[in-house]
């Protein structure tokens, strides 16, 4: 079979709603290749995190390729992906060049080319990413493993979002607690939910093409076969409630989630969010003190934040 990649010249800070954009567009898989992934790594509390001179990369911005079968007509559809990246900056995201191309590729160079920008990643003190392809075994008998299928969608664990939302899992999840997982993507969150000892795990999805991406990855992980994932509108429509809420999606879809979210959890529930550029954050936690929802930590990395938020006590 033929296969085209299209790839989008974009910047860090877009590289999510990228993928989600192309993904929603028909394609097979993504390959996400950012300059921020590469920053210097040093040796910190849980180890090793990356040596970005062993790697060829990018210096700047970010590359998102998606790759589309001869099945699809992709004049058809192109001049929708170009809209779709330029409308992102309705919603306060800096797209970059935004430059937009097409090759065509075989389907050995397509199941492949990504493979070489993933290895074992050690997002926080515990969890480590590692690609489903790598022999990989713990450094430490604490450290627990996220095993993922880059190439089946975006969410890996290595942007900074992801690592912020696994981070403050961490913090929070002491062992039992029924969780939620809206805008899943991948089902990193959900994995690492049950890795640090969750207890029901439901993750959600509007697309369809991220719910079957997440399904994949639960499977690579035993821990995770339990979570159910299913397609749904945020938590439009859902009553059960959660001692945890975690969504790591674009600010602007977090501000209708607030409210959503909020009397589905339980007394002393926490809603973690993360996704949140700078100059959203503001609007975010005004969002949360409307909803009765306390501030108990805000965690950053580069642009991005992250917060803990928490239902007091009826």
């Amino acid at each position: 079979m033929e296969w085209t990649e299209v790839k989008v010249i974009t910047t860090t800070e877009a590289v999510e709603a990228v993928a989600n954009i192309l993904m929603e567009a028909g394609a097979t898989g993504v390959q996400i290749n950012d300059s921020a992934d590469f920053k210097a790594e040093t040796v910190g509390p849980f180890g090793e995190m990356f040596d970005p001179t062993k790697h060829a990369h990018i210096q700047s911005g970010a590359e998102v390729a998606a790759y589309y079968p001869e099945t699809i007509f992709l004049p058809e559809i192109l001049p929708t992906i170009k809209h779709r990246v330029t409308q992102l900056t309705d919603f306060g995201l800096d797209i970059g060049a935004n430059q937009v191309t097409m090759t065509a590729v075989d389907e050995g160079a397509w199941s492949t080319a990504w493979k070489k920008y993933y290895h074992p990643v050690r997002v926080t003190r515990y969890l480590t990413v590692v690609p489903s392809w790598e022999a990989y075994q713990p450094q430490q008998s604490a450290e627990q493993l996220i095993i993922l299928d880059p190439g089946m969608s975006f969410g890996t664990g290595t942007h900074p979002t992801t690592r912020l939302a696994l981070q403050a899992l961490e913090t929070i999840v002491r062992g039992g607690e029924t969780l939620l997982d809206v805008g899943t993507g991948s089902g990193v969150l959900s994995i690492a939910a049950k890795q640090l000892g969750a207890g029901q795990v439901t993750a959600y999805d509007l697309d369809d093409v991220a719910v079957r991406a997440a399904a994949s990855n639960l499977a690579l992980n035993p821990i995770a076969a339990e979570v159910t994932v299913k397609a749904n509108n945020l938590l439009t429509g859902i009553t059960q409630t959660a001692d945890i809420i975690v969504a790591n999606i674009l600010a602007e879809i977090i501000l209708p989630l607030i409210p959503q979210a909020q009397p589905l959890l339980n007394a002393n529930g926490y809603l973690i969010l993360s996704g949140i550029i700078a100059d959203k954050l503001a609007s975010i936690k005004q969002a949360l003190t409307a909803a009765d929802l306390a501030i108990v930590q805000v965690l950053n990395e580069g642009d991005w934040y992250g917060i803990i938020a928490q239902r007091q006590e009826d």
